[in-house]
Parts: structure tokens; C-alpha cells; sequence
């Protein structure tokens, strides 16, 4: 989970693996899989530094390189 912070000024938790876009236009849009966007305040690369720090360590990043080297040496 990432914290992001609403228009509001109040603090949610999003799941990082359910989002699907980030874009800023100005305002940072985050589009989750479900199809549903939300505004916050945050800048686009402020989440998607926290979504890369989330998958570092939960072990995804690390997980996909290995797999992506053992289909190379296949």
C-alpha cells in the first residue's frame, strides 16, 4: 500500500498493485485496474517513486529480473 493524499488534505492508502496509470494534467490522476480514477495532491513521479519503493519491497522487482534472466538463458 502507498499513502497519497486527497484534495482534501486527508490521507488514503492505495493498493500498488491495483493501480494502472499514472498521469498528471495538472492535477496527478491515479487510474486504478477497476477503472476508477482518483485526484491527489502528490506529483506523478512522487507515485510512481512510491509504487517502484512498494514493489521493491515486496519483492516484485527483484522477482521479474530473475524470471526475465532465466528466459534469456533458455
Amino acid at each position: 500500500m502507498i499513502s497519497v493524499t486527497r484534495l482534501n488534505g486527508s490521507q488514503m492508502w492505495l493498493n500498488a498493485l491495483m493501480i494502472e496509470t499514472v498521469e498528471e494534467t495538472p492535477d496527478t490522476y491515479v487510474t486504478l485496474v477497476t477503472g476508477k480514477r482518483i485526484i491527489v495532491l502528490e506529483k506523478a513521479a512522487e507515485v510512481i517513486s512510491m509504487v517502484k519503493e512498494y514493489y521493491s519491497e515486496i519483492g516484485i522487482h527483484a522477482a521479474s529480473i530473475k524470471v526475465q534472466q532465466t528466459e534469456e538463458w533458455s
